[in-house]
């Protein structure tokens, strides 16, 4: 990023600035993808005869949205077609979340139209700027889509119904209020007479939206919290081209990329004359920690990559190893200069005065997210059009990035965001991939799709931190915690996203779920951390800090169980004596469980609790150790209030891929260094879970109110919920992942 900051990046750019028109940035190279039966976003430019549109924008400006002769028109959230499809925008980005069915979900709700006839299209990043950023803030992450989305997308819902059913009173000259819309239909109660959603839209069109719209109470809903297929999944089990990996243009070549494998060195220089003569080679691409070939297929690219002498400037970081990061961090455990989260009551004292006092140090490695589909993007660069197509979790920030290394203004830049096979934080924030392709096809002066080997794209992540926690306890003579302190340490995204913000106190990030989230009762509590950076890149990873807070948190509440001599289970229910919701989540994963029940013989349980996104998990794992300590997971039960439940089966499914992202990286992950560059190098290094090793999931949903996230709720619980379980079953406690480097065999 040069220096530069997300936030001032887009200010530099004018990335929110006023409406302006299309001029030849419109000409989209979209028209002219070759794979005729695309149904997505590619193809959604492709205008529908007579195709009718409602716009409307956030906030809603009093005016009426007009009949476009192009889907390109459209501007803002609903499409109503003559054939009573209702095409329905999505500003959030879709890697498996289900954002792409629950959003339409909010928006059908409010609207009354047939279900069966929704569709669901991502809407543009650079149609976002160009008026007035109408569907907010595009930024897919932290399990925000729904809870920030809700409110503003079931008002445009609601607005349209009303729209048309004044268009519909107006027609047969009866009051609004004798008229209701049901499954796409309008009907006049008094008389009977009805009217379909795609009938009455063009008049619809121009009627002023209302300024004020009542949204249905809870217990009026009809589609929200019903189990609804996933609109996206038809064409993905389809194998049809939906993920930016699939994009094919014409005349586009392939590109695959060396980057310096020590962070923060430098490309100091290439011999290209070793590929001169090697059929489809077409250039090789210099950038300042970077070599890129660029050739006819992706495969000539790569293997001509692995042929070409680089030499490279490893820089002052050539020589650091996991060890030493390891003492660095350690470091901070015991240092001075550690910042305070929070601070209640008199810890030192209550300490001191303890009947029993316990402490434990915790760490977690660095993270890899490892998608499934590898960092890639297609980047097409003319003397006055950037055009990018990407796997994208923020468009608008790939658009400034975009619009960055082209040199160009944002009002140049077209994104088309596509589908994307994975994202774990990985492609929001941080998108050197867009940065590359961009910069690699603004040289070539011909579409590239650039598409990273496995290997470049797990030594070249932005990881979940390394971190560690030094955790004191005190107890009285009943068992009851007094006192806690957490002393962090670790390194920190804040520092590295925005290091302005730590000039204002401590990175509060870091503490996630630690602070006013902590859920457990115990009157005196210190919580600080101590920042301890490193050259290895770092970012947010599928929960991010809650995901080492909650080992670090949920371990040591059962070693204070143990020190009590308490069950683990009833321990924390005493904790929550005040906190009902969380209280009712434990219950729920503890009855689900059969906790007051033995388990199997040879089988062990354990127990943790987490809050995160305005959601609460609670998780009970059961687990045996064969004779040669292999760890074996035979079943999970999550409970889950995420407030409000927009689609069941997406919180189930949800639930299902956390369970297998979080046991991944409790079982197996851990980026190591060595000569200042990452060890590992692909799924034989850094391996990801087995079917054979897949246990059975249970959720419940419980109810709730208010809007949580789901998409990372589950994930920080899995790994002290396992722990927990080892030790019970062995007496050994685990305070280091991941697993595979604990002997359990004579445990």
């Amino acid at each position: 990023m040069g220096g530069l900051t997300i936030s001032v990046l887009r200010d530099r750019l004018g990335l929110f600035g006023t409406k302006g028109g299309r001029g030849r940035a419109a000409e989209s190279a979209v028209s002219r993808v070759s794979h005729p039966t695309r149904r997505s976003f590619l193809a959604s430019v492709a205008a529908v005869g007579g195709s009718l549109v409602l716009g409307f924008e956030i906030p809603f400006a009093p005016r009426a949205g007009h009949a476009a002769p192009s889907a390109q028109e459209i501007t803002a959230w609903i499409v109503i077609e003559p054939d009573e499809t209702v095409t329905i925008r999505v500003a959030k980005s879709e890697m498996g979340q289900g954002s792409f069915t629950a959003l339409p979900m909010l928006v059908a709700e409010e609207l009354e139209c047939d279900w069966s006839k929704v569709r669901a299209e991502f809407a543009p990043p650079h149609e976002n700027r160009k008026r007035d950023r109408v569907w907010g803030n595009m930024s897919t992450g932290a399990s925000r889509s729904i809870s920030a989305s809700q409110s503003d997308l079931r008002r445009a819902g609601a607005t349209a119904r009303a729209m048309l059913i004044a268009a519909a009173a107006a027609r047969w000259n009866v009051p609004d209020g004798e008229c209701t819309a049901a499954q796409g239909v309008i009907t006049h109660r008094p008389s009977g007479r009805s009217i379909t959603f795609g009938r009455i839209a063009a008049a619809a069109a121009d009627i002023a939206p209302p300024a004020e719209v009542a949204l249905k109470e809870p217990k009026d809903w009809k589609l929200i919290g019903t189990r609804q297929r996933r609109l996206d999944v038809a064409d993905k089990i389809a194998g049809k081209p939906i993920y930016a990996i699939d994009v094919r243009l014409p005349n586009m070549l392939h590109a695959t990329i060396v980057q310096c494998p020590v962070f923060k060195g430098t490309l100091k220089s290439v011999d290209e004359s070793k590929l001169a003569g090697i059929k489809g080679v077409h250039r090789v691409v210099k950038l300042p920690d970077a070599v890129a070939v660029v050739a006819d297929s992706w495969w000539r690219a790569k293997k001509a990559a692995e042929a070409l002498p680089v030499s490279w400037d490893f820089g002052e970081n050539s020589a650091v190893s996991s060890a030493a990061i390891h003492a660095h961090v350690q470091s901070g455990l015991s240092a001075t200069d550690a910042r305070i989260g929070r601070n209640d009551g008199d810890v030192e004292r209550a300490l001191a005065q303890a009947a029993k006092r316990i402490e434990a140090d915790y760490e977690v490695p660095f993270l890899a997210h490892a998608t499934m589909e590898p960092q890639n993007c297609t980047a097409h660069v003319t003397a006055d059009l950037v055009e990018v197509w990407a796997p994208t979790q923020d468009g608008e920030t790939a658009l400034a990035i975009a619009a960055d290394a082209a040199g160009m203004p944002a009002s140049n830049v077209l994104i088309h965001k596509m589908m994307l096979g994975g994202g774990f934080g990985r492609r929001g924030i941080f998108q050197d991939f867009v940065r590359q392709a961009v910069l690699i096809a603004k040289e070539v002066g011909r579409p590239v799709k650039l598409a990273w080997t496995r290997e470049e794209d797990i030594r070249h992540d932005f990881y979940r931190p390394v971190a560690m926690a030094r955790l004191t306890a005190g107890l009285d003579r009943d068992g009851a915690p007094i006192a806690w302190k957490i002393r962090t340490a670790g390194q920190s995204i804040i520092a590295a996203v925005s290091p302005r913000v730590m000039q204002f106190g401590v990175d509060r990030n870091f503490l996630q779920g630690l602070l006013e989230d902590m859920p457990y009762a115990v009157p005196n509590y210190l919580v600080d951390f101590a920042m301890r950076n490193t050259h290895v890149p770092v970012g947010v990873w599928r929960s991010v800090n809650h995901s080492q807070n909650a080992f670090f948190k949920e371990c040591f509440v059962d070693e204070m169980a143990v020190a009590a001599a308490a069950d683990p289970y009833l321990f924390r229910r005493k904790l929550l004596a005040n906190r009902a919701r969380e209280l009712a989540v434990l219950d729920a994963a503890a009855a689900r469980a059969g906790w007051d029940t033995p388990p199997q013989p040879g089988v062990s349980r354990g127990i943790a609790l987490h809050n995160s996104q305005n959601s609460i998990c609670a998780q009970v794992v059961e687990v045996s150790i064969g004779r040669e300590g292999k760890v074996r997971v035979h079943r999970v039960v999550s409970a889950i209030d995420a407030g409000h439940v927009v689609n069941p089966l997406t919180i189930e499914l949800q639930t299902e891929s956390a369970v297998v992202f979080a046991l991944t990286a409790a079982l197996f992950g851990e980026i190591t260094i060595k000569d200042g560059r990452v060890e590992q190098a692909n799924f034989h290094d850094y391996p990801m879970l087995r079917l054979a090793d897949m246990p059975r999931v249970e959720t419940v949903i419980v109810p709730g109110t208010g809007w949580g996230g789901v998409g990372e709720t589950a994930v920080p619980p899995l790994a002290p919920a396992l722990c927990n379980a080892i030790f019970s079953a062995t007496g050994k406690r685990i305070r280091s992942l991941p697993l595979k480097n604990h002997d359990l065999r004579s445990a």
